[in-house]
């Protein structure tokens, strides 16, 4: 089974399976559907009456017997009084939450295109489609990132309303699937509205109501539900995990973004289910949605969630325990993998035993208490924190506790998870198309893609860890046949490491390597062993004119000419008047 955002019109080909988060990230097992549990039903009043008095078993009453008190039927009338209250109560709350809904939660119109990655030069068709939103105070709307991501378009009507107004995305952060959208004729579209403000996480069994304009009809909808757990899970548009609350509401396509109320307060966002699961879904707790807001307030712009860099293995056994040195009353994780970007690089060592993080033990299984009775793994408490705020980590090494200052802050895979609103780099040489190695380039590979795509790119995607700022791992994608680069059609799907002898950061330095290059031949060096080998200025000549067979109005993408003075500029500005 897997989970999948709620999105109408279509489901994003760009699905993104538990098999698929990042090196850095924890792969969680995926959820599993359970049967209800059978209980026994409670003995029938004849059959309590008849075994009340033992010794009376084998005595049948008469009409005229006097009738007997039994315990079954006062257990029955105050359950069927409990029952009767709590009906009250939930249709009281109910009513509460479709009048808050009423004047708060909005219909959302989007339009998007999506690019291709194959052909990162043009776009995918356009395509429609609908979710929810609420207002909060400040005169804003929140929503799914997913609801929103590569938009072209998007309007918002609000209930009761025949209305669509124009609305503009303020913030987005896909890591936790949460945007601010604002509303350009404002004065018309606000007149009436009331914003919703948020709440605390809901205890366990708690009800819930879900608000949103889901498949099935155009007019609002209230669902009800009650929580069944709170653990961190993978967010599917983002590949991450963050804290979730799992609710047995049904939360169908066209939901994502609304509110699930619990009182007169949001609980948290509607953003996912479970994919063949019954009634099983996913909100955004109101913790991760009030770090998104506060980040978008403070810097004007989503700054993320941290990560402390470090993949760590539980020390459940006795044994690798004795042999770390542990004490009795020590808890803790090991550490396996440090991220080199990290500032815990340069302060933590692999094999560390993390002990504490911010005076909070941390249990041999990686949980730290969230409430009684409750756990949760400390990446939680490591992504609530700021961007660049410390954080005390009590560790043991070698026997001995040492406790550290470490600073978090975001931190960015080798490959990129993905790469909603913005347009795919590429740059084309002799026909060789050069691009970054990303996920959604694998994906284009069909939903099955981690068994589909490149053996060699998918591992590199999924545990490869970056060695310096701003590295990329570039690829050849395809090859636009000529007659200069015959017999190397083979070469496509395979790693540049380096270019004339020098090792090659990312895509723009490969761009001005080439560019700039002074020798008559041009050399690139390949995964495992291969050369590619050119007459430059042969391959650049025939640059132009494959450009012009194929139609492709420039040899680079945008974001590679922000230089005007580049000669990669020149390059560019020569192949697109060849197209013209």
């Amino acid at each position: 089974m897997l989970l999948r955002s709620i999105r109408t019109a279509e489901h994003l080909r760009r699905r993104i399976s538990a098999s698929s988060v990042s090196a850095y990230l924890t792969s969680p097992s995926l959820l599993s559907r359970v049967s209800p549990t059978t209980e026994s039903a409670p003995p029938s009043p004849n059959s309590r009456f008849y075994y009340s008095n033992p010794r009376n078993e084998n005595r049948h009453t008469t009409a005229s017997s006097s009738p007997v008190s039994s315990p079954w039927r006062i257990s029955v009338r105050h359950m069927s009084r409990r029952r009767k209250a709590a009906k009250g109560s939930s249709a009281a709350a109910y009513s509460s939450a479709v009048d808050l809904a009423m004047d708060s939660v909005v219909k959302i119109f989007t339009v998007s295109t999506s690019p291709s990655y194959f052909l990162p030069w043009q776009n995918k068709s356009q395509r429609e489609s609908m979710g929810s939103g609420f207002v909060i105070s400040g005169r804003r709307i929140i929503t799914n990132a997913h609801v929103v991501a590569d938009h072209s378009f998007v309007l918002v009507r609000k209930h009761g309303s025949p209305i669509k107004h124009r609305a503009k995305v303020e913030a987005i952060g896909h890591e936790c699937d949460l945007a601010v959208l604002v509303i350009d004729d404002s004065e018309v579209f606000w007149e009436g509205m009331n914003s919703l403000e948020l709440g605390d996480i809901p205890l366990l069994r708690e009800e819930v109501f879900v608000v949103g304009y889901p498949q099935g009809g155009d007019n609002i909808s209230v669902t009800k539900g009650v929580v069944s757990r709170v653990e961190p899970t993978q967010y599917v548009h983002g590949a991450t995990q963050l804290m979730a609350i799992q609710i047995d509401a049904a939360i169908n396509p066209g939901n994502s973004g609304g509110p699930a109320i619990m009182g007169n307060r949001v609980a948290g966002v509607a953003f996912q289910n479970l994919a063949g699961g019954e009634n099983i879904g996913y909100i955004i707790p109101t913790p991760v949605i009030k770090h998104f807001i506060n980040g978008v307030e403070e810097s004007g712009k989503y700054t993320g969630f941290c990560s402390m860099g470090v993949s760590c293995q539980p020390m459940e056994n006795a044994q690798i325990r004795s042999i770390y040195q542990m004490s009795s009353e020590m808890t803790g994780v090991l550490i396996s993998k440090i991220n080199p970007l990290s500032d815990a690089h340069r302060i933590l060592k692999k094999e560390d035993v993390i002990l504490a993080f911010d005076g909070v033990p941390i249990g041999n299984d990686g949980t730290v208490p969230l409430r009684k009775k409750e756990r949760i793994t400390f990446d939680h408490m490591v992504s609530m924190k700021k961007p660049d705020e410390t954080a005390m980590v009590k560790v043991l090494r070698e026997g001995k506790k040492h406790e550290f200052s470490i600073t978090l802050r975001p931190l960015q895979p080798l490959v990129p998870v993905h790469q909603f609103d913005q347009l795919p780099s590429y740059y084309i040489f002799a026909g060789f198309v050069f691009v970054p190695l990303t996920q959604p380039y694998l994906h284009e590979y069909g939903e099955d893609w981690y068994n589909t795509c490149p053996r060699r790119l998918c591992e590199r995607a999924l545990r490869d860890l970056p060695e310096k700022s701003n590295q990329q791992l570039v690829i050849i994608s395809q090859v636009l046949m000529d007659d200069i680069n015959t017999g190397f059609e083979r070469l496509a799907e395979l790693q540049v490491k380096k270019v004339n002898g020098v090792e090659v950061d990312n895509l723009r330095h490969l761009c001005q390597l080439i560019e700039n290059c002074d020798t008559e031949n041009l050399k690139l060096d390949l995964d495992d062993g291969r050369v590619l080998a050119l007459k430059y200025q042969d391959a650049r000549l025939a640059t132009s004119l494959i450009l012009k067979r194929h139609r492709i109005a420039s040899a680079m993408s945008s974001d590679l000419l922000i230089e005007q003075n580049n000669p990669a500029t020149e390059l560019a500005a020569s192949c697109s008047a060849a197209v013209v």
